[in-house]
């Protein structure tokens, strides 16, 4: 068995209203940072895998992805993955 890496990160879609990321964007004009728009919040999951193959890894973090780690009607994903030793 192999030791993978998964970094993940999920993001609100962009036709999807962030709040969050709204509200920073407003902050960041009272700080005096007009420069910075557009502001969008998500998250990021970091995950060890062990599995025969990188295929294998690769399928199991998507799965992941998909039944769990994001809300897919809001939400998209993407991920890299490492092996590690």
């Amino acid at each position: 068995m192999k030791k993978f890496l998964a970094e993940i990160d999920v993001m609100p879609k962009k036709e999807i209203l962030d709040p969050q990321g709204k509200a920073v964007t407003g902050s960041m004009k009272n700080l005096g940072l007009s420069e910075i728009q557009n502001v969008r919040i998500g998250k990021h999951i970091s995950l060890e895998i062990e599995a025969d193959s990188t295929e294998t890894a690769n399928a199991k973090v998507d799965e992941a992805c998909k039944n769990l780690l994001a809300n897919l009607i809001m939400e998209s994903y993407s991920f890299k993955l490492e092996e590690v030793a």
